[in-house]
């Protein structure tokens, strides 16, 4: 008991960071705005989304999601509005890994885009799922 009582601090620490570390999954937030390779087939499917590639138009040209349009993710606060019209739709951003696309997301939904989504993976999990890839 001793040792529990002269080493709080640790105990402390130990149970700070296991609650942080827990706290995402608990408050619902995990993952919020990102979608898997299936869940995003099929919210192309059902609702129509927009998939909009966020990569350099190199990587795009080197393949993509089929029917995807390219935006860089430089010119997405810009160029969004004139590509989809109606911020209701569902839209899909996608890049490479999956990290230029949720900064994507935040983007997106600072335009109204509210239903915008990330790819999570990238266009590396999209492979791996043996979707279809145009060039």
């Amino acid at each position: 008991m001793s040792f529990f009582i002269e080493n709080w601090t640790l105990f402390a620490i130990a149970i700070a960071s296991g609650a942080m570390l827990l706290w995402p999954a608990l408050s619902g937030k995990a993952g919020a705005g990102s979608l898997n390779a299936n869940q995003a087939v099929q919210l192309m499917n059902r609702e129509k989304a927009m998939v909009v590639d966020v990569c350099s138009p190199d990587e795009f040209a080197a393949g993509h999601v089929a029917g995807a349009k390219n935006v860089p993710l430089g010119d997405l606060e810009a160029k969004l509005p004139g590509l989809i019209k109606n911020k209701a739709t569902p839209v899909i951003l996608v890049c490479a890994s999956g990290m230029r696309s949720r900064r994507a997301v935040a983007i997106a939904k600072k335009l109204g885009y509210q239903n915008s989504h990330s790819l999570t993976g990238g266009m590396g999990a999209w492979r791996s799922a043996s979707l279809p890839v145009e060039k």
